[in-house]
């Protein structure tokens, strides 16, 4: 029987088929305990295959029929080097794939020739799919067993609904805990990071338990630095949990490890703090029941000399000593740990354990804080952006995850922005979304008050923990600031911070400084400057929701406006949402795209003015009332997309430049409802005229899917909100009801979006990006939309509504400034600073970021 319970063996499959005798009835072949279709009941194609695999002299079979197959699960593991592998290699992801033909579910190896369609998130859960080419994979170390290998498939569209009524073909995949086919790793990863913990090895059910303290010693943690080189056996510690790491895999395919995570606990008594490390499989038994604050028991330890080049935390009181010359290490054996959680009613006084003491600042607090400095914030979030992915290093298939989230606390008009990682808590970072009630701890300030704009925002360290429910209890709860937070948001039940949230899109954060110089001894890369010639393979290199950044050079030679949908269809199709969970799909999307894609054609045929429009005045002439007034509106609290040109600009001086790029001091003075010079939505260089036909190649990467759009949140669609900007999930769920289509919520940002072609330098390759103006929340008194360069530096200042703002100008203003511009910037030479950003499925985007002229290189 395949599958036996215990540890795995090294090798193909330890729950896969099982060839019986030949002897058996045919009927009967291929599976362990095996589950038949009745004969009154549609024939599996699963169970076809295999019998078609069995009758067949090679390793491999085209099935005779191709059917279409549903896919339920796509997991992650690291397979260990086979005793046929002399030389180490990388780490070597493999991946298991769980099918259903209708009758029954099987789980198969993806051959690692496949893989590129998990990294692109082609191959995901709830498509269709369809395999062509099967082989099966044999363990030599067990007598007929083998597994079901996907050799070649084609990736169909998402089904509406799968049924997971369907009984596995063979009952070894339903053990639990979960095993992986192949290799002796005996657990399943996340499927798009190493830091969360995933799957049913994670245990939850440690409680306290009082524990009899009359025959226990105890050594203070200071005794202990003092004595521990000569002792052979430690008596025990009793101490408080004052910091608890995120979880470090550390699996390699040469080493045979079961289990191999780590994590860190800094504890304390009351004689010094010391970091506690957890090693292995203890780590899936304890970590998810450890909590900062509880207090242990840990008996059967072993002690070693500290690694030098680890930062420890400070200590959370700084009367305690910190003890960095030994760690506390916590093993399943050699010796065997012996942990026990003591519940706080059993904590005495006389223990002097230490109190956990949070550093709570306000967002008013922020802009005095250092940089470096450690904090701890509590607020509501207002925006929450979609889990993006960035490689630990170069070449590897390790990634970290990440998103961008906005927190309010009423003590500034500007929220706390935050880089949050991936703290190994997948059960919060999968789950948040605005208007909730959110804590973080162990946040560092990240700032450079050199750079114009002035850089600030938080991210998270090593020890950082979320908290997103269950508040009431938690030892915070009765920090002064803490209190006052909930004293605010109680006041303001209507507030604007909860009605105006936002969740998802794209998020060009943070900023890149004013020249170019600064940018170049910014970033750490090996090239700074990218050839237009290898864009595509950096794009083609990109896996599932990674970002990057890149550097290229070129001529902007095309610049044409693409108006986002009205905002009357948006709100109205909003209102229907909140109403019902079966909206109608937006046509307003379906009619732009097509549009779009009309004009995309005509591109090359019209040089000419495709539409003309009357234009308004600019935002610097409005009265400061008026700025502070569109600088509030929902989506204002964005950073924006591209910062001011140069300080000298910023305040008010004039730098030495060409005279395009010299501000129009006479349209910047314009009154209020003065006309502008009529201007077309479209610009086309005379250089582009001439070059167009010659190209050898042409990038096309300007359009912008709704995944990158960010919505106006709706709380009773924030489970399909939430889904829509997290991860790719590794099992398929599935949807209750009929769910909404993206561009059934309104967009946050109304200004809709530019379509630039950047021309290289050599005039061979061009490539199509995307600019996509949003809100900016500077005081821009010194702001004018004059040059493409401030249009995109300062960002956008346009008021999203037009409700009570009738004298202001619109998108439309907008895009007649910027092409203005682009006309000036004929024939300059210009680094332009992209995003370039995978979606997967196929759908990839490039951002213009920021425009480098030469009038701010250095």
């Amino acid at each position: 029987m395949s599958g036996e319970l215990g540890q795995p063996q090294a090798g193909p499959s330890h729950a896969g088929l099982d060839f019986p005798n030949p002897d058996r009835n045919r009927a009967g072949v291929p599976g362990g305990v095996i589950r038949r279709a009745g004969s009154q009941g549609r024939r599996s194609w699963i169970q076809k295959v295999l019998e078609q695999i069995t009758d067949s002299p090679l390793q491999w079979v085209t099935p005779s029929e191709v059917v279409p197959v549903a896919v339920l699960a796509v997991q992650r593991y690291l397979l260990e080097d086979e005793p046929r592998d002399t030389i180490p290699k990388p780490p070597l992801y493999c991946y298991d794939v769980t099918i259903s033909d209708g009758v029954y579910q099987e789980k198969c190896y993806l051959d690692p020739s496949l893989n590129f369609l998990v990294y692109k998130n082609i191959l995901k859960v709830g498509i269709e799919m369809k395999i062509s080419r099967v082989s099966c994979l044999y363990n030599e170390k067990r007598l007929g067993q083998g597994i079901l290998c996907i050799d070649n498939v084609h990736c169909g569209e998402a089904l509406e609904a799968i049924s997971l009524e369907t009984p596995f073909r063979n009952s070894a995949h339903e053990e639990v805990p979960e095993r992986p086919l192949r290799g002796g790793k005996s657990h399943y990863l996340a499927l798009w990071n190493n830091e969360d913990p995933y799957g049913d090895i994670w245990l939850t059910n440690k409680q306290p338990e009082e524990h009899n303290f009359n025959n226990t010693k105890i050594i203070s943690l200071s005794h202990l630095e003092m004595t521990w080189a000569n002792r052979r056996n430690f008596p025990a510690l009793l101490v408080r949990i004052l910091h608890k790491s995120k979880l470090r895999y550390y699996g390699k395919p040469d080493k045979k490890m079961i289990e191999p995570y780590q994590t860190f606990l800094e504890v304390a008594d009351s004689s010094g703090t010391v970091s506690v490390i957890m090693w292995n499989a203890l780590c899936p038994e304890w970590y998810k029941s450890l909590r900062v604050g509880l207090v242990l028991l840990l008996q059967d330890y072993s002690v070693k000399k500290s690694y030098p080049f680890r930062m420890q935390p400070l200590p959370v009181d700084p009367q305690i000593k910190l003890i960095s010359t030994m760690e506390i290490c916590l093993n399943l054996r050699d010796p065997p740990t012996n942990i026990i959680i003591i519940p706080e009613k059993q904590v005495k006084p006389e223990w002097r354990l230490p109190k956990l003491n949070h550093r709570f600042i306000t967002r008013s607090e922020l802009d005095d804080m250092p940089e470096n400095h450690i904090c701890d914030v509590i607020g509501i979030l207002v925006f929450v952006g979609r889990v993006q992915r960035s490689k630990k290093k170069e070449n590897r298939e390790d990634f970290w995850s990440y998103r961008w989230i906005h927190i309010a606390d009423g003590t500034s008009e500007q929220p706390f922005i935050v880089e949050l990682f991936s703290t190994s808590q997948p059960e919060i970072f999968e789950n948040i979304y605005p208007m909730t009630y959110f804590v973080c701890t162990q946040l560092k300030v990240v700032r450079n008050d050199a750079q114009v704009p002035k850089l600030l925002y938080l991210t998270t360290t090593n020890e950082s923990r979320v908290f997103i429910t269950g508040h009431r209890g938690q030892p915070y709860t009765n920090d002064t600031k803490v209190k006052n937070f909930i004293h605010w948001i109680k006041t303001r039940t209507d507030s604007e911070e909860v009605k105006n949230t936002v969740i998802g899109g794209y998020y060009p954060y943070p900023p890149v400084p004013e020249t170019f110089s600064k940018y170049s001894s910014s970033v750490k890369v090996e090239s700074l400057l990218t050839a237009i010639s290898e864009v595509r393979k950096e794009i083609e290199d990109l896996q599932y929701r990674e970002q990057k950044r890149i550097a290229i050079q070129g001529i902007i030679t095309v610049i044409k406006y693409i108006p986002h949908a009205s905002a009357s269809e948006n709100a109205s199709t909003s209102e229907t949402l909140r109403s019902t969970n079966q909206p109608s799909t937006s046509q307003a999307a379906r009619r732009e795209n097509q549009s779009q894609e009309r004009d995309n054609n005509k591109r090359h045929q019209d040089d000419d003015p495709v539409s003309s429009q009357c234009f308004q005045t600019t935002y610097t002439s409005l009265s400061p009332t008026k700025k502070k007034r569109i600088l509030q509106g929902p989506y204002a609290k964005l950073i924006p997309v591209l910062q001011p040109e140069t300080s000298a600009q910023t305040k008010g001086n004039k730098p030495d430049m060409p005279s395009i790029f010299q501000r129009r001091e006479s349209a910047s003075t314009s009154t209020i409802g003065k006309a502008r010079k009529t201007i077309s939505d479209r610009w086309e260089s005379q250089l582009w005229r001439e070059k167009k036909f010659g190209l050898i190649d042409h990038l096309h990467y300007s359009h912008v899917y709704p995944e990158s759009i960010p919505r106006k949140f709706i709380f009773e669609q924030r489970k399909f909100l939430t889904e829509q900007f997290n991860s790719q999930p590794a099992k398929y769920i599935p949807p209750e009801g009929r769910p909404p289509k993206l561009d059934d919520f309104k967009s946050a940002r109304s200004l809709g979006h530019f379509e630039v072609t950047i021309l290289g330098l050599n005039h061979e390759i061009a490539i199509d990006v995307a600019f996509l103006p949003m809100y900016c929340p500077e005081d821009l008194r010194t702001s004018q939309i004059d040059t493409l360069l401030t249009c995109m530096n300062y960002s956008c200042v346009y008021p999203q509504d037009g409700a009570g703002n009738d004298r202001l100008p619109g998108p439309r203003a907008l895009a007649g400034d910027i092409i203005k511009a682009a006309m000036k910037l004929d024939r300059v030479h210009i680094v332009g600073i992209l995003d370039i950003c995978n979606l997967g499925n196929n759908k990839v985007e490039v951002y213009l970021h920021r425009i480098y002229s030469p009038t701010n290189i250095s």
